[in-house]
């Protein structure tokens, strides 16, 4: 959501910090937080003001009216507020309907005034602009502001100006208070701006001979403005309502939202509570909870909810596990409900979310089964069958009762069986599966005629663009009544290929000739093509850096989808908004500041441009064109008829809900002529209205149907203009969020724009006033279906609707990735792996968990056991591969490797070419001897050879001894890192036998030579073979194929790696130039006739 209350000390702190003015603003963060654990001995050390002044004190919990309903203490000494406290804090009280504990106080010092000293004011945002509300007589007793106050509009991007507020607000003020007063409201105004907020009432707002003295504050700020205002507003915390607690369980959800691109909300109700929800969708939740009170469950409905915006299987994961760990915590007598619920997906992969779900139930199923829960399912969207039926087989498995239904069975059906009103089916009907939709259902495998471009009940009419007309500067222009053709030509603006390829297989099914997508711009990357499917055939697609150049190229684009982010949005539209021939921008994103949004729409009114969103899936037009991932995948185009225009209009919030009623209006009429979802925002590019009145001049639209919900009042203007007779074609309307006034204290449905700040914004106050205009109104979303039938078969009876024949749509080919996710295929894949899987929400080695690895404290030597050998080591073997990586780390710059590195980092290479030219070194001359030695030593054990035989031997075959001799160090002057080793070995290995051979030939060779020691490489080697027969994690045949393949010498690179990267860094620290070897250190050996 976007308006979230704040406290009234979070208010006064930014009133404090950031306020402008020439008015002397007093008391100044001098306010103290009162709480049960607070330590007054230290409130008082840190506002010392609290032992010597006056005091006021009241609850700080978004309270309305706090002076009427007798918890505010004036005038009290400090003892006198404790002893005020005692009878309050942490008390039960009932303000309304809603009842709450008082747990949060705040005191301030006393200010002693008259009452003509007291006055009233308010800043509050509409769609058109900013509204300045003051009243010459403030306090308790204000009354109805809004019929008593004078106001000011401040249009969106003008200014505030000291000599308005003093002409137009300030006309019942005393002379001696105007100028003080000015400079304040104009800097609260200011403050009011720029720390984004929404709503901002001062009362009383008291004026004195010292100043300005802000007494109460009530505020609401935009919270979507975080990434804007963080550097002021530091970490807001956002109070619930009061009479509803502020449980873990929602910041735990809440925080996961924020980290995430998708939506997550809950908020509890009644954890004691029979009925619980998991619903998909911010539309969808509204219209589960509205039937749950309907058929009389608000007492035991114990949450709200919403996950949207295809969040993943972990996320999924996290917030179902969230709900069954809240619903299995106390028992119910009737035992409890739990409904998966929601709309018909439109890109987000039931499947996929669904396991996370699966994954929490199987975890939960013992606590399910113990608290009787029964969990009813109904879902559509991508991949729902498979969905669905993972769903039916956990029920099956865990014993927990499961019912499913599909996309066949109505939304909220699944409310009356969990409650008891319908009868549970025992087969219900099921869809024919994703892929059945694909096939062409007549015998005719040619793709067929281009289809019917008008209204599914007219034989033709022209799908001619009504251009936008366009007016001087500073006027409005006028907006186009038809928003897309056949031929509407779009730019999308970001990398949504997916989204891309919808449209383009939407466009072939509906017989369009060419694409609707002429480009795309992506301002990340430089100019490109980028490949997409137009039916079975491959085609390029033009993606450009900038807008400029895609608006030059394609002229005859006039449609902008920008899947730009919430932080890009605004610029990247604001932008398109410059080159006349864009006349309909669909801006998806979620979270955009209402501010920004106001100066898009004004901009947009005054180009006669049509925006739909923000926070929307965008619109459809059956046979014409679809706006990104509207209307799902290819399976729901073709079964709810998208294909071809019908004859219905529809708007909604919603972006699910659209959906829903594609699925609706397709099994109740012959279909929908254009649907637009204009986005759950509280100030949407484009209204109710304004598409209700393009589908009243639009001849093939025969009946509107308009899916309204609770907050705003753009309900209204369709009951003014049925009732002055601008619509006359019939309006089937429902507002959605009709379970608002049933709860006790307010909650924020999962739409910005879905809270009704007064009654008239209630969605039965709004339902009724339809209703009374003569709109077709039903008494529950249950019967939208029925009476959208009803008043097509009256339509269908009186001739205005003809219904015309069918015709099949073209056959469009699955996409592969698709396919494989359905099952319907498989390939042999180009590649194997056994040691490591990325796919899911956390990094697995070998089988195990990341997470696991940090919390078992496996180390690099466990780490490398996994990726090396797939097993998990024993500690000792983990400690010994990290020596050896230790150890063999780096022996001086003078060796071949360290010596390559230094030459390529001081000719200027970069760190891999440098590090590689080292590690090119590495043979069987140099470092590489670990796996000849592990192999020599291994084979001459195994055959019974004695060590004697063994170095004679391989002195006979003229072969040297690999792991035998150094350059440097003897048996007088043993290797120390040798040492460290055998004496680990020795004291933790079970068995040393190929070890104690390696040292017996050792014996042998230095008897003849000192320096012919057991090397490093001959250790590591022969010790490594003793590990891996003897740890009790390989066979005989494993062991020795780790031998085989290489492994030990990976020992000596890896170690070596970090030693060649040192002496890269070593070089360039120190800034060493050009390395050129000395003449003086070379011997020039040439033929005698060719020296000098």
């Amino acid at each position: 959501m976007s308006a979230k209350a704040i406290s009234e000390q979070t208010g006064k702190d930014f009133l404090s910090k950031y306020i402008c003015t020439s008015a002397a603003v007093q008391n100044r963060f001098r306010y103290a937080n009162v709480t049960a654990e607070t330590d007054w001995a230290r409130l008082t050390q840190e506002h010392p003001w609290l032992l010597t002044e006056k005091l006021v004190v009241k609850p700080d919990q978004l309270i309305k009216r706090r002076g009427k309903l007798g918890l505010v203490g004036i005038n009290l000494d400090l003892q006198g507020v404790q002893e005020w406290l005692k009878s309050r804090l942490m008390k039960e009280t009932t303000v309304g309907k809603a009842k709450g504990v008082l747990k949060n106080f705040l005191i301030e010092p006393f200010v002693a005034h008259k009452q003509e000293e007291e006055f009233y004011v308010c800043v509050y945002a509409t769609r058109e602009g900013d509204h300045v509300l003051f009243h010459h007589e403030g306090g308790v007793e204000v009354g109805d502001v809004d019929a008593k106050a004078q106001r000011l509009t401040v249009a969106i991007d003008d200014k505030l100006s000291e000599d308005q507020v003093t002409q137009q607000l300030l006309t019942h003020v005393p002379d001696d208070r105007k100028e003080i007063l000015a400079s304040f409201i104009v800097g609260l105004f200011n403050l009011y701006e720029d720390l984004y907020f929404t709503y901002l009432e001062i009362n009383p707002l008291v004026v004195t001979q010292d100043g300005v003295h802000v007494l109460d504050m009530a505020a609401k700020i935009d919270a979507t403005a975080d990434y804007i205002c963080k550097a002021k507003w530091g970490d807001v915390e956002f109070p619930p309502p009061f009479g509803r607690e502020a449980y873990p369980e929602e910041a735990y959800i809440a925080d996961l939202d924020a980290k995430s691109g998708a939506s997550l909300k809950l908020t509890l109700l009644n954890p004691r509570g029979r009925i619980w929800t998991m619903v998909a969708g911010g539309g969808a939740s509204v219209v589960y909870s509205d039937t749950i009170c309907d058929l009389g469950g608000v007492d035991e409905l114990a949450n709200y909810g919403e996950y949207s915006g295809a969040p993943s299987e972990q996320q999924t994961y996290d917030y179902a596990k969230t709900i069954l760990s809240l619903m299995t915590r106390e028992k119910h007598p009737e035992g409890k409900v739990l409904i998966i619920g929601g709309s018909i997906a439109n890109f987000t992969n039931v499947a996929a979310t669904f396991k996370g779900i699966v994954r929490a139930i199987k975890d939960y199923q013992g606590p399910l089964k113990e608290h009787e829960v029964t969990i009813f399912v109904r879902r559509g969207g991508p991949n729902y069958q498979e969905g669905l039926r993972v769903m039916g087989e956990v029920g099956k498995t865990t014993g927990i009762p499961i019912h499913v239904f599909g996309t066949e069975t109505h939304m909220t059906a699944i409310v009356g069986m969990a409650l008891g009103h319908k009868p549970i089916p025992n087969q219900p009907p099921v869809d024919a599966h994703t892929a059945n939709f694909l096939l062409n259902s007549s015998n005719n495998v040619m793709t067929p005629a281009t289809t019917r471009t008008a209204s599914f009940s007219e034989s033709k009419m022209s799908n001619d663009i009504a251009p936008a007309k366009r007016c001087k500067a500073g006027l409005s222009a006028a907006k186009a009544t038809t928003l897309f053709s056949k031929h509407t030509k779009a730019v999308v603006w970001g990398m949504q290929t997916r989204a891309v390829q919808g449209m383009l297989d939407f466009d072939y099914v509906c017989s369009r000739e060419e694409p609707s997508v002429a480009a795309m711009v992506y301002p990340f990357t430089g100019d490109h093509k980028q490949k997409f499917y137009w039916g079975h055939k491959e085609i390029l697609l033009p993606v450009y850096k900038n807008m400029a150049d895609a608006m030059k190229k394609h002229p005859g684009v006039d449609v902008l989808i920008s899947f730009a982010s919430l932080r890009s949005a605004f610029d990247s539209t604001m932008e398109v908004m410059q080159f006349p021939q864009i006349h309909t921008i669909a801006i998806i994103a979620e979270g955009i500041p209402e501010a920004q949004t106001r100066k898009m729409i004004k901009k947009a009114d005054e180009k006669g441009v049509t925006i739909i969103g923000p926070a929307t899936v965008g619109g459809i037009k059956p046979g014409c064109f679809k706006i990104g991932n509207t209307g799902g995948m290819l399976d729901n185009i073709l079964a709810s008829k998208l294909y071809r225009p019908g004859s219905v209009a529809y708007v909604s919030r919603s972006g699910g809900m659209s959906n829903e009623l594609n699925n609706i209006i397709s099994r109740t009429t012959d279909g929908v002529f254009e649907g637009v979802a204009i986005g759950g925002d509280r100030y949407p590019g484009s209204t109710f209205m304004d598409h209700v009145l393009r589908y009243q001049d639009t001849p093939g639209v025969k009946m509107i149907v308009v899916l309204g919900e609770i907050g705003g009042t753009e309900e209204y203007k369709i009951c003014q203009g049925i009732t002055e007779g601008r619509i006359t074609k019939p309006v089937v309307c429902w507002c959605i969020g009709t379970c608002a006034t049933m709860f006790a204290s307010e909650v924020q449905f999962g739409h910005a724009g879905a809270c009704a700040n007064e009654a008239s914004e209630t969605a039965v106050t709004k339902n009724q006033a339809l209703r009374n205009s003569g709109a077709y109104v039903p008494k529950s979303f249950d019967e939208l279906g029925d009476v959208i039938k009803t008043v097509y078969d009256e339509l269908v009876a009186s001739g205005t609707i003809v219904p015309a024949q069918e015709v099949p749509p073209p056959t469009v080919p699955m996409d592969y990735s698709w396919a494989r996710e359905l099952g319907l295929i498989r390939k042999p894949a180009s590649f194997m792996t056994s040691i490591c899987d990325e796919r899911g929400q956390e990094l697995i080695y070998a089988g195990m968990p990341i997470t696991e690895v940090f919390k078992e404290e496996m180390g690099l030597g466990g780490v490398l056991g996994l990726l090396w050998f797939q097993r998990r080591l024993p500690r000792y073997a983990c400690q010994f591969i990290e020596m050896c990586l230790m150890v063999t780390a780096d022996h001086g710059p003078a060796v071949s490797g360290a010596h390559n590195t230094i030459v390529c980092a001081r000719a200027g290479k970069d760190l891999i070419s440098s590090l590689t030219s080292g590690l090119l070194t590495i043979g069987d001359r140099f470092g590489g001897a670990l796996d000849a030695a592990a192999k020599q030593f291994s084979k001459a054990f195994d055959s019974g050879m004695l060590p004697m035989e063994f170095v004679n031997k391989m002195k006979k075959d003229g072969k040297l001894i690999m792991g035998i001799g150094h350059r440097v160090k003897s048996i007088n002057n043993p290797d120390m890192r040798v040492q460290i080793l055998k004496d680990f070995v020795k004291q933790h290995f079970l068995s040393t036998h190929l070890l104690d051979y390696a040292l017996d030939v050792e014996k042998i060779t230095t008897s003849k030579k000192p320096n012919l020691i057991l090397n490093v490489d001959g250790f590591i080697g022969a010790a490594f073979v003793d590990l891996l027969r003897t740890c009790g994690g390989f066979t005989r045949d494993e062991a020795d194929e780790f031998v085989e393949i290489g492994a030990l010498n990976g020992i000596f690179v890896l170690g070596r790696s970090m030693g060649f990267i040192g002496h890269y860094l070593d070089q360039k620290r120190l800034k060493q130039g050009l390395y050129r070897h000395p003449w003086d250190d070379i011997s020039y050996v040439l033929p005698e006739h060719m020296s000098i």
